[in-house]
């Protein structure tokens, strides 16, 4: 019996001595990004063709995807339907809480992007008077996981309210034909009620909007750190030219919404700031502050460790451009 299992072991020794390295990823072929209204360097990096420029010569297309939301980069990417997806920080944050696995690896606004809304001629005023209200929301966006902080600090959850759960165009919709008292809003929406329909921005708190991150697939960036590199740095120019050409960039802007010129520039002069790239400090405290809040609302399960969470999802070591 000694002899039969040395010669076992021996034979899988062997097996495992000529047994072929782990299969490496497929040449790559296709990236697959997203594009937004809330991420205003998407449509300047997606308007003048730059990744496709930057990939042509290895023979890989670039494919753009809309998302209308967080939420809806958050879903295309756990689906596999894109690689690259821009989202809130805090929604990134729950998302990998919840089994998504992504990794937040660069910073593409500073946004006051959210706050809570009402019609030009309500009586609401403050958070508290939500109680007993019809509030349209967008679960797993900055704007929801706002509305969640404001009822905290006001002392309320959202069992004191009733959500109305649509996407976030048509939260503004609702809004304004009157089938909802609230609306937990985003720019550029958000701007356009303001502006047009004189809608009132009853609740804000520019420090409660977490930052604008964009997020990758873990696989694709284990399977192709080069190209995630290579994205990031063409985003970097898009961000730089974004901040050096305001007119050009709310040009592309006004192209792609149809927007007056009063609602673009409230939303990109007003309420985004672009002079941020890399994920550090400032943003891991937002970030981790917001998943904190939720823990605290219950929205969290009081078993997760955040701050390990917001760890595993930031990964800030792939290289930016130094000039």
């Amino acid at each position: 019996m000694i002899k039969f299992s040395r010669r076992i072991l021996l034979a899988g020794a062997v097996a495992l001595a000529v047994a072929p390295a782990a299969r490496a990823a497929d040449p790559l072929k296709e990236i697959r990004i997203d594009w937004a209204t809330y991420n205003p360097v998407s449509l300047v990096l997606k308007q003048k063709g730059l990744l496709e420029k930057e990939f042509a010569k290895d023979g890989i297309t670039v494919t753009w995807v809309q998302s209308a939301g967080s939420n809806k980069a958050l879903e295309f990417l756990n689906a596999g339907s894109i690689d690259f997806g821009s989202t809130a920080g805090s929604a990134a944050l729950v998302a990998r809480i919840n089994g998504n696995p992504i990794k937040s690896i660069y910073v593409y606004s500073r946004p006051e992007w959210t706050a809570l809304v009402t019609g030009k001629d309500s009586k609401i005023a403050s958070v508290a008077d939500l109680k007993g209200k019809r509030v349209a929301v967008t679960r797993g966006t900055d704007p929801h996981i706002f509305l969640v902080r404001a009822l905290l600090g006001a002392g309320l959850t959202e069992k004191d309210i009733t959500p109305v759960l649509l996407q976030h165009a048509d939260g503004k919709t609702a809004l304004i034909r009157g089938d909802v008292d609230a609306w937990a809003g985003l720019d550029p929406m958000m701007a356009q009620a303001e502006v047009e329909e004189g809608a009132k921005l009853f609740y804000r708190k520019a420090d409660a909007n977490t930052w604008g991150l964009l997020n990758v697939r873990e696989q694709f960036l284990k399977d192709y750190p080069d190209a995630a590199r290579r994205v990031l740095a063409v985003y970097e120019e898009a961000r730089k030219y974004s901040l050096a050409n305001y007119d050009d960039l709310k040009k592309t802007f006004i192209a792609v919404t149809k927007l007056p010129e009063a609602v673009v520039d409230k939303q990109l002069k007003e309420r985004t700031e672009l002079t941020h790239s890399r994920i550090g400090a400032p943003q891991r405290e937002s970030i981790l502050a917001a998943g904190l809040a939720l823990q605290q609302a219950g929205v969290v399960d009081a078993k997760v460790d955040v701050k390990a969470t917001l760890d595993a999802l930031i990964d800030d070591q792939v290289p930016l451009p130094t000039n």
